[in-house]
């Protein structure tokens, strides 16, 4: 099978049901910043974190799968994509909170806003959830239209909690503190 099919070249792309839109498409912004959220995720799994982490991770990025494929739909076609998969629900949003209280344990509370850094893994874990949160502005933008579920919008804000609390645990694991940022002086 070829990855190249030339159907793309008129500057436009499929959704999963049939219909064509065009690659500047706000749907198209939203399931793509979705895939850039998931490939940011793979940076910071490259980037060397610990198996505890590294877990956590793996299941976000099988589940930016699922949000893309949902956000790739067809308006109407969401019937046909159920019969394959199961969409994200309440479930998988309690799931990310667990997560975000079982990192935070141990970790020295907050007391200031902190800079991105610190590890490598830390610093990729901060620059996913920046990806993140422009992930859920662009579903957001869908909302206005109907086009995107609470559930999604729900999931990514909590996923870009998650990666900040993550990005904290890695440079803890590393025994590397946070750096808090220090607002300039008048």
């Amino acid at each position: 099978m070829k990855i190249y099919t030339r159907t793309g070249d008129d500057g436009t792309t499929g959704l999963f049901g049939g219909a064509r839109v065009a690659k500047t498409d706000p749907r198209v912004e939203a399931y793509g910043t979705v895939d850039e959220t998931c490939a940011a995720i793979g940076v910071a799994r490259a980037a060397g974190v610990s198996s505890a982490i590294d877990s956590v991770l793996e299941q976000l990025q099988n589940d930016l799968f699922t949000i893309g494929a949902e956000l790739a739909c067809a308006p109407g076609k969401a019937e046909k994509l159920l019969k394959t998969m199961r969409l994200l629900d309440a479930a998988d949003v309690e799931r990310l909170e667990k997560a975000i209280d079982a990192a935070e344990e141990g970790l020295p509370p907050l007391r200031s806003f902190i800079l991105p850094g610190g590890t490598q893994a830390a610093a990729a874990l901060h620059l996913a959830r920046c990806v993140a949160r422009r992930a859920e502005r662009c579903v957001l933008s869908l909302c206005d239209e109907d086009a995107a579920r609470r559930e999604v919008v729900v999931y990514l804000n909590r996923l870009s909690d998650l990666l900040f609390v993550l990005a904290r645990r890695a440079n803890h694991e590393a025994n590397v503190a946070d750096l808090p940022w220090a607002p300039r002086s008048g």
